[in-house]
């Protein structure tokens, strides 16, 4: 196989690759994306030498071409000159002269038969290659477009992957506050605080309640004091003077 055939090939190939069926089927997008572009590249780098290459073959068979139209002209031209002095000799009694002239004439048309027959036999060559030329460039462009199709792409899902892993981080951050109830924090101090101020007004309640029996305990003991005092002057015969 030859290099063109080959750069052809591989051409076709790369030019009818789907991007998206390949990036659905990868494990990692951006490596896969990151060795296609480094493959169209190197690729692209070396289907340009080819066609330089062939390019350069046209042109110089072409060159040759035209030198063989030059020459089946000049042959051309050379034996009608040749023709017409062996004619011209001829008709001034000269036999020989004009047989020496034929002779020429017939090695000038040899020479443009043979010239022809090159330019026959490269014709077709030429087109063919020509043509392959243009598939080249054709393939060539098609390459280029594909590989900034490519770029661009890599380019997406790099800024998609870095915009997915912001947005994580702020879910993250935004779960991490108890995104679903956020005073849920404070609704369970203002709690604490509800339950602290219910014990301590239960202290209180609690001391109040010592304190009254204190000073109703200090009361009956003064009745009873009163009670027997009057008990011990009713013993003795006197009689307590009543508070008015």
């Amino acid at each position: 196989m030859s290099q063109k055939q080959t750069i052809l090939g591989r051409i076709g190939q790369l030019a009818r690759a789907n991007i998206n069926a390949l990036i659905d089927r990868a494990e990692d997008p951006q490596k896969m994306l990151d060795q296609l572009i480094r493959d169209y590249s190197n690729s692209i780098v070396e289907a340009e030498e080819a066609v330089a290459v062939t390019i350069g073959n046209v042109r110089l068979a072409e060159q040759d071409y035209q030198a063989d139209v030059r020459d089946a002209q000049d042959w051309g031209a050379k034996a009608l000159a040749a023709s017409n002095k062996a004619e011209e000799l001829r008709g001034a009694g000269d036999p020989q002269g004009a047989a020496k002239f034929d002779d020429l004439a017939k090695v000038a048309l040899t020479k443009q038969i043979s010239a022809e027959r090159e330019m026959a036999d490269a014709k077709p060559l030429i087109d063919a290659q020509n043509a392959t030329v243009e598939q080249l460039k054709t393939g060539l462009e098609t390459m280029r477009t594909k590989l900034t199709e490519l770029k661009t792409k890599r380019d997406q899902l790099v800024a998609r992957a870095k915009s997915a892993a912001a947005q994580a981080q702020v879910q993250g951050a935004l779960s991490s506050l108890n995104v679903l109830d956020p005073t849920s924090e404070i609704a369970r101090f203002e709690d604490e605080v509800r339950r602290e101020e219910a014990r301590v007004a239960g202290h209180a309640e609690i001391q109040a309640g010592s304190l009254a029996s204190q000073f109703a305990e200090l009361e009956d003991r003064t009745t009873l004091t009163e009670v027997e005092a009057r008990l011990a002057a009713l013993k003795s015969g006197t009689r307590p003077a009543i508070e008015r």
